[in-house]
Order: structure tokens, then sequence, then C-alpha cells
């Protein structure tokens, strides 16, 4: 990932590129590349850094050519570096793509034992490999497109030329792509905005298409052969608009990003039919010598931590510690060898979860980072490291990054139970066969997105809310909190429910509402009761649940379902309706929500 534009016409190749490139910003990139094609042969140029570096490099150049693709890369698999910046090219194949090569360790060894040589570490390059391995066997060009993803198993959207044909082919499974449809010229890109100055003609593709493109115009097939149809759509999104996928704002976009994001967490690491999860490599000190986990981590990564305690304890009875990062080495902690320290950050710059990494190695304790940023300093530094492959979040408050943090913290969870002898095989399908539900669980509740919006309209004017919650659920319901602290600008605050006759109980009456998060689990009952503390002090409740059974159902003012699933997954759920109040709420009152006041997407400094 992240951006992807092809372009074959009469004009030259390279400024429209780069225009179309720098369209795609938004979306968050380690280095860009671009490939034309000119008279048979295609110039690559590649540099780590942004399209602006990409272009002032190539000013030195004289770039000619009226075809060729380009690409805005996010590092998933190598560090940021020009070696492993796409384009890619094997022989006269060049390639570049967004997604997830799940098999790419199969594929790439097979090459090799072909006598074929790598020149980065991206799962990207046994595309072009593959591809023109084909062709020496003497199929054509598309013939060899065709059946080399038919090999291929994870994700994909693809910009291939080939040298000495004036032809430009893309192709798509599960990772966006278009077609632009333009009279005498042909466009391709992953994302509207890089075409919308061109054209507002659209074709979006769908899984297994193959679109051709040459002189004459384009045509698609599936991977069999068969031609295709697919609807031309008009878009009549401002640039503005498009950048946001047609959503308001960046973080409504990226809620409704994550069962996306989450599947891609789960790509190429979850195994259900032989209950197995594989974690990048990963390998782990002896586990029968830990005596401690401490996870450590700032702000809404710290309120995954939360609920990695409960998901770890429960399962692995393994003592964890959860601390915040800017307090860790303050209080001089006990930690050595027999400890393990996991450290949970979206950007992997968090100041404070460094202080805490070095702090960690330097008492010799075996050091796990779960980050979002490949090439990061925990990525680099840690011992081990997992990554959530949520993609680019571009709004100040998380949303996709917590819920892919608590995705991968049960994936941990299932890898280690699994070397723990903890869980049958059985089970453990059980276990990941949940898991790979909960995108579709999440859809449930994006669709319902528009019943949370008549519940913000109603509460948009209270001042104060407190949120309560039991078990695993209370670190949820004070993530919910922090989302609507940080984009309305509400006092909210957060307790367990068995603790609010403990104080908080004082603050309510009818111009209090209280938010519940009470799902069909070991905490119901006790929560009905706290509901019923409220009810008679004349609160005003929103109730989260998953059983439209729920016996307070008929005596609350507002109520949302949500589906049902595990105890330990709950948190992935509720967080997405609990997300979706605090915005609503927000642009509601007409609040910035992408970048609240005084917030900063990544907390560098201490």
């Amino acid at each position: 990932m992240c951006g992807i534009v092809g372009y074959l016409g009469r004009k030259e190749a390279f400024s429209i590129l780069i225009e179309a490139l720098k369209k795609l910003e938004y979306r968050g990139y380690d280095s860009a590349g671009v490939a034309i094609w000119n008279r048979g042969k295609i110039e690559i140029i590649r540099q780590k850094g942004k399209v602006d570096d990409l272009k002032k490099l190539a000013s030195n150049k004289d770039i000619k050519g009226t075809m060729g693709i380009a690409h805005t890369r996010w590092a998933t698999h190598g560090i940021p570096s020009e070696r492993n910046a796409h384009p890619h090219r094997a022989g006269e194949v060049v390639v570049v793509h967004n997604g997830i090569i799940e098999n790419y360790v199969e594929l790439k060894q097979r090459l090799r034992n072909e006598g074929r040589r790598f020149s980065s570490d991206t799962d990207t390059e046994v595309i072009p490999h593959l591809i023109n391995s084909y062709v020496e066997k003497g199929h054509n060009f598309v013939d060899a497109v065709r059946l080399a993803i038919c090999e291929l198993k994870g994700s994909y959207a693809l910009g291939i030329i080939k040298e000495k044909e004036r032809v430009m082919i893309a192709a798509k499974k599960e990772s966006p792509l278009i077609i632009g449809v333009v009279d005498g010229e042909s466009i391709i890109a992953s994302d509207i905005p890089a075409i919308l100055d061109i054209t507002n003609k659209v074709i979006f593709l769908e899984d297994n298409d193959i679109a051709i493109f040459n002189e004459e115009g384009f045509r698609i097939i599936d991977t069999m052969g068969n031609a295709v149809e697919r609807k031309i759509h008009t878009i009549n999104w401002t640039s503005a608009m498009a950048q946001k996928g047609g959503y308001k704002h960046f973080m409504l976009k990226e809620i409704f990003e994550q069962p996306v994001a989450i599947t891609n967490t789960l790509t190429g690491r979850v195994k259900e039919d032989k209950g197995e999860i594989e974690l990048d490599n990963l390998k782990l000190p002896n586990l029968e010598k830990i005596k401690k986990i401490w996870m450590v981590a700032c702000g809404t990564s710290y309120h995954a931590c939360l609920i990695g305690k409960y998901i770890f304890e429960s399962n692995l009875r393994i003592p964890v510690e959860v601390d915040i990062a800017s307090e860790f080495r303050y209080r001089d902690p006990i930690i050595g060898k027999d400890n393990m320290l996991i450290l949970v950050s979206q950007s992997g710059e968090t100041a404070d979860t460094i202080a805490a990494m070095k702090e960690g190695k330097k008492r010799d304790s075996f050091v796990l980072s779960i980050c979002n940023v490949l090439g990061s300093t925990l990525a680099r530094d840690a011992d081990g490291v997992v990554f959530t492959h949520a993609g680019p979040e571009i709004g100040v408050a998380s949303t996709k990054a917590f819920t892919t943090q608590i995705t991968v913290l049960f994936m941990l969870m299932l890898f280690m139970a699994k070397k723990m002898g903890i869980f049958t095989t059985g089970q453990l399908k059980e276990k990941i066969g949940e898991l790979r539900r909960i995108p579709h669980k999440i859809q449930e509740v994006l669709n319902n997105a528009k019943h949370i919006e008549e519940i913000a309209r109603k509460y948009m004017t209270y001042k104060d809310f407190l949120y309560i919650g039991r078990g695993i659920n209370y670190p949820s319901v004070m993530e919910g909190a922090l989302k609507l602290k940080e984009i309305s600008y509400i006092h909210a605050e957060a307790y367990a429910a068995g603790e609010m006759k403990h104080g908080p109980i004082a603050l309510i009456d009818e111009n209090f509402p209280v938010v519940v998060l009470s799902p069909y689990d070991i905490t119901y009952q006790k929560t009905c009761s706290n509901i019923e503390e409220v009810l008679a002090r004349r609160g005003k409740v929103l109730l989260f649940t998953d059983t439209s059974g729920h016996e307070m159902v008929e005596r609350v003012e507002s109520v949302f379902v949500m589906p049902k699933t595990i105890y330990e997954l709950e948190p992935i759920i509720s967080a997405i309706p609990l997300q979706l109040l605090a915005y609503y709420i927000a642009n509601l009152l007409g609040t910035d929500v992408d970048q609240p006041r005084n917030l900063a997407k990544s907390v560098t400094v201490e």
C-alpha cells in the first residue's frame, strides 16, 4: 500500500502521474516511484520520502513517454528505502502493488530455486518475477498476468506494464482500484482523488477483475479470461470530499474502514483450518520462564493494553501489569529477565513508550512492540514486533488503530497459548473462527450508524457524561469517554460500574447522561443493578448491549443493540458505536473533528 496511478494516452505521462500521486498524499506514505514506458523501454525512478523529492530527482533526467505507472508506498514488508519502493521490475515486467501477498515466502523460495534473484525485502517483488516467468515460457502478456495472479493468495491492486508492448494491465482483489473513463486516454488509480481533475466518470473494479488497456481503449476479463461488463459511475464529489472517500471527515471514513483494517490485520496470519496463528516469524523467549507480562502504552493504546490484560490473564494465567508509559520508568519498576514487556503504539514513535522500551532493554527484559508503522523506532529496536496493518490513520482521534491493536493482542494470546499447550486444536479453531467473523459484525453496526446519529442528536447539548462498564468492558468505556472528550470537548469520565456508588453517583440527576455498556456476559446482572441505581436518581441511560432482550430495554431512554461475540472480543464490537456516538455529537456541535484543539497525531515529546 498505499497509492497507485497509471496512465496510457497521448500526453506526457510523468507530469500526470506525479500530480495524481500528490492527490493521494493524504493517505500517508514513506516512499514514491514512477515507471515510464517510451518506445519499448521502461525507465524507473524511485525515492524514499515525498512525491516532491521524487519530482526533484526526476528533474535531472529527461523522462519522456506517454504510458506509465506510479506508486506511493506505506511500508508493510521491508523498511522504507529506495530498494523497497515501488515500482518493482523483473525482466521486462514492471509492477506497482497495494495489498499483502500471504504466500510470498513460498513463491519467493520457488522462484529463487528457478534461479531468479530478488533485490528488495517486499512481498510485492514476487509478482513481476512470477509474471515474467510465464512470459519466458511463451505466454502472451495478458495470459502471463492472468496465470500469475491465480497463484497469489492475499489482497492486491496491481498496475502492470511490460517492455516492448504498449499495454497497461490492472488487476484487483480485496484492495480498491478504479478506472477513469476518458475519451482517447486510459487512467487507473487506487482512489478517486487521483483522477478527479481529469474525469468524474469511473468504473469500480471488482474482485478478480483484470483490465487491459491499449491504444483502442480497454476491456475487462476475469481470471479465467471471460469478458466482464462493469457499470460507469458519475462522481459528484469535490476534491476535498474525494480525499475522504465522500465522508465529511477522515475520522468517519476511518471508523467505516475498520472491517477492512481488521481483515488486513488478520490476512496471512490466521489459519482456521489448522487452528494456528502465524505472526511474522515472531520468535518469543521460553514462555515457561516468563513470570510476568508488562503492557505499557499511552492514551488509546493504553486502553487497548487494559483490554489485553483481561485477554491474557484469563487465558494464559500469567500476571499482567499495565502501565502508562509516561509513569513507567519513574517508579523504578521491578522488571527483569523473567518478564516480557509489550509496548503498544500506533506510530511506533511515541516518546514515552520509546523511553519505556529503553528501560526494559536495560534490564534485560524481552521487549515486544505492537505498532502500525514499519520502520518506526519501536519496530526497529524491539526484540520482536507485530504490525497491526491498519493502514494510515489521518484523524487525530484514534479509531481503527485501537481495534486492530486489540485484534493483535488477541492473536498474540492465541499464538502464545498454542506454544504453551493451553488450548486444544478444536478450541483454537473456534476462537479463530469467531475472530474471522468480527469484520462482518462490525459492518452490521456500521449499517445502523444512523440510529446512533439519532441518539447523538438527543444528547448533544449536555455538558457532562458518565460512562460505566464492568470487566473487559470497563476499559472499553474508558476509551469511549476519551473519544467524546477528544473531539467534542465535552467533559466525560469513565468508571467501573461497581465503583459508581463510591463517588460518581452523587453527580447523577436528570441532566446527567450515563452511557452503559452491558452485553449479556458474566457481568450482565451486576450491571443491571447499576442501571437501577441510575434510574432511581432520574439519570438518563444510553444503553449499549448485545441482546434485544435486555431486561432494562423498556426502562432506559436510548438503546443500541450490537452483534454478540465471545467475551474477549466484545471491546472490538462495542468500540464502534462508542466511536460513532462521539463523532456524531462532535459533528453536530461543529468542532474540528479531524484535528481537535491542542492534540497531535503522534506525541514525540515527553
